[in-house]
């Protein structure tokens, strides 16, 4: 009887998988790492005026969003101060 593909390439997997822990988990770490130096080089970089634009963008956002916070957290402490203590605003 002759054995299946199926039957050799898992033995071979077998072995790839046993061995030295040690050797697995370094083999583990270089995956890794090959694996986060393709990803980085798919990476598209902003040109400088596309960076400008991008942090101006998130900077006036921040800024509104900042303003709107503390305008309505303002307005609510006058609320609430008024309908506890029944101060004039």
């Amino acid at each position: 009887m002759t054995e299946t593909s199926a039957k050799r390439g898992s033995g071979r997997a077998d072995k790839a998988r046993g061995g030295n822990p040690v050797s697995r988990f370094l083999g583990a770490i270089s995956l890794f790492v090959r694996q986060i130096l393709d990803e980085l080089r798919k990476v598209v970089r902003p040109t400088g005026p596309e960076l400008v634009r991008y942090t101006t963008v998130v900077v006036v956002f921040v800024v509104i969003m900042m303003a709107l916070v503390s305008g309505l957290d303002f307005g609510l402490s006058k609320l609430i101060s008024w309908a506890l203590t029944g101060a004039t605003i």
